[in-house]
């Protein structure tokens, strides 16, 4: 008998679930996504549910982001598997944007892609000391949907454009310099903090936070408080083509290393994810919902994603080869048109009538 994807239990006066694929790395299915939604939706009138925690299998991973190569075989098929998937994941980055409970996601291993949807917009992220956070998809043709435009634009300065850009990764002390967790706890106090929730009784609004703090500790520094300037500098601006211009003319070896990173990247994608990011700024979240829907389904009508998903995925020979290949060959009137309304069957719909359609 196969092991359930998902273990959603209460425990005490928590809702308890269990992200449980770590052989994948707790990557979200399309059932995970439904099955998290149910048990949300139930324990969001449970007076005898006080609060969330969100975790995941082995010690590898939280959630290392959606399940990439099924998205693909669907793009290729023609089918409607990957819009249903993005909608119900994305339903449920909204569910949780607005839980009305405290909503725990312990990130303690690789938060990526699908994985930061379902723990960011939480009310607490607690990250560990094998926390890494990213959103990477431009290195596959992709944009950082579930929500990372509405995330990254948030963050201070530049750093969100940094992250979207590059795809760079952070650990838990720059982690919670940036925002993108609330708390930390030791990797090794991890089984004592949930222990200790279980047991607690939590009804008085301050006893989360006050657990979260005993358990902490001290991450170690922050590389952020260093490069913050750095990446201000570089990252400012609405074209890619003059972030690229002003790192490469920069000359230091921080500099010198985003722009390697920068030219691995999908052309296609960098100027689809600034794009996005610049708006997302003045965006509301289901407005973002809406935008993120439309991208992703753009995205399988060109070439990067499947290229990506090959080089990465597939023949893991990390060599993808972009259409076009280099930036100024990226029409902005193609990208613009990756903003435009799906069919109205097909936008975006969310769960709570609160939402409009």
């Amino acid at each position: 008998m196969s092991e359930p994807e998902i273990i959603a239990r209460k425990v005490g006066q928590l809702g308890r679930i269990t992200l449980n694929r770590p052989k994948a790395l707790n990557a979200l299915t399309h059932g995970m996504c439904l099955s998290m939604i149910d048990a949300l939706e139930t324990w969001r009138d449970d007076d005898d549910v006080s609060a969330i925690v969100v975790d995941g299998a082995g010690e590898k991973g939280f959630c290392a982001g959606g399940d990439i190569l099924k998205l693909h075989n669907s793009g290729k098929a023609g089918d409607n598997a990957a819009w249903l998937f993005w909608r119900d994941e994305y339903r449920l980055n909204t569910l949780i944007h607005h839980y009305p409970k405290p909503y725990v996601a312990l990130i303690d291993g690789i938060t990526m892609g699908g994985g930061v949807g379902v723990s960011v917009h939480g009310s607490h992220r607690v990250a560990g000391d094998r926390t890494m956070f990213a959103m990477p998809e431009t290195g596959i043709g992709f944009h950082p949907d579930v929500g990372g435009a509405y995330v990254l634009p948030r963050l201070a300065g530049e750093i969100g454009t940094w992250m979207g850009l590059t795809g760079a990764r952070l650990k838990a002390a720059d982690a919670l310099a940036s925002g993108l967790a609330t708390h930390y706890c030791p990797s090794g106090q991890n089984d004592a903090l949930v222990e200790a929730l279980e047991e607690a009784d939590l009804t008085d609004e301050e006893a989360l936070d006050v657990l979260l703090e005993e358990f902490s500790g001290d991450p170690g520094d922050a590389s952020l408080a260093h490069t913050r300037g750095l990446i201000d500098a570089a990252f400012a601006g609405q074209r890619v083509e003059e972030i690229v211009s002003r790192i490469a003319g920069a000359g230091d070896s921080w500099s010198q290393k985003q722009a390697s990173i920068l030219a691995s990247k999908s052309p296609t994608a960098l100027k689809l994810t600034l794009a996005a990011l610049r708006k997302g700024a003045s965006l509301s979240f289901e407005d973002v919902m809406r935008q993120d829907l439309r991208l992703s389904a753009w995205c399988l009508t060109g070439q990067d994603f499947y290229e990506g998903v090959r080089a990465v995925i597939i023949d893991k020979d990390n060599s993808p080869v972009w259409s076009p290949t280099d930036l100024e060959a990226v029409s902005d009137n193609d990208i613009a048109s990756a903003f435009d309304p799906l069919p109205q069957d097909q936008e975006m719909s969310f769960l709570d009538p609160a939402h409009p359609a």
